[in-house]
């Protein structure tokens, strides 16, 4: 059985990740900050989110983690070993959107944020879920994946931060993966369009004249994309063939800019 980390598994992209993964037959390790309603900048899932995802599977264990306590994510991947044996695949799907002003109106503590958990969380998840692939008893069948975004490509309105951030993490794997050479290990970028999921619905927000229809207007096939269809091509990525798409970003963005 092939076992898998999964961050921000509580909602979104994450949570069908964990969903598709276990249905696939893979152990998951389901981890997420739970921040919960009061969370900044927009409501979070909550521990019983994240318990709800796991609940109809027998090999999908819950952990509440916050990608920026590397201390928690070690935790975390040493109870997978320590349970499964191994770990197989990491996938880093915590994320949050902030924005809606120009670069130079940012607040500090807005660009901190997206930094610490969209770029720095990437960071955090590999060093813990690497050393773990390295020791184990395949690595030549293990894979890193990472959630980028469109916004990894493409400058976005009133998003310089989450811009930035989201290249970091383009930047990230692809220097993981020239450190990954002849490990057989290898690590890999999706980049989301807009997809149907609690930060699409935000990021509209974040514009006083838009909505979700007006984002979705920008992508080729003219409809969000479903968090199960990103499910199903991070979990590509995450198996012994997806090794093709080593140090790539994978644009699974329906077409984006149109």
């Amino acid at each position: 059985m092939r076992v898998a980390l999964v961050t921000g598994a509580a909602r979104g992209i994450g949570a069908a990740v964990v969903r598709r993964l276990a249905e696939d037959g893979c152990a998951v390790l389901a981890l997420d900050w739970c921040a919960g309603p009061a969370a900044v900048p927009y409501p979070m899932p909550t521990e019983d989110d994240l318990k709800s995802v796991a609940a109809p599977y027998e090999h999908v264990v819950t952990r509440v983690a916050d990608v920026r306590d590397r201390a928690a994510l070690k935790a975390a991947a040493d109870t997978a070993v320590a349970r499964w044996g191994r770990l197989d695949a990491a996938v880093a799907a915590a994320g949050v959107v902030a924005g809606g002003s120009p670069l130079w109106e940012t607040a500090e503590d807005e660009l901190d944020l997206l930094w610490d958990i969209d770029a720095k969380g990437v960071w955090n998840t590999a060093v813990v879920a690497v050393p773990r692939m390295l020791a184990g008893p395949d690595p030549g069948g293990c894979r890193f994946v990472a959630v980028a975004s469109a916004a990894g490509s493409h400058g976005m309105f009133h998003l310089a931060a989450y811009n930035a951030a989201k290249h970091a993490v383009v930047g990230m794997v692809r220097g993981l993966a020239a450190d990954l050479v002849g490990t057989g290990i290898s690590a890999v970028a999706v980049s989301p369009g807009s997809t149907d999921t609690a930060m699409l619905r935000r990021t509209a927000e974040l514009y006083d004249d838009a909505d979700v229809a007006d984002l979705v207007a920008h992508q080729a096939i003219r409809r969000p994309i479903t968090a199960d269809e990103m499910a199903a091509c991070v979990a590509f990525c995450c198996s012994p063939a997806g090794v093709v798409l080593n140090g790539g970003v994978v644009h699974a963005d329906g077409g984006y800019p149109l």
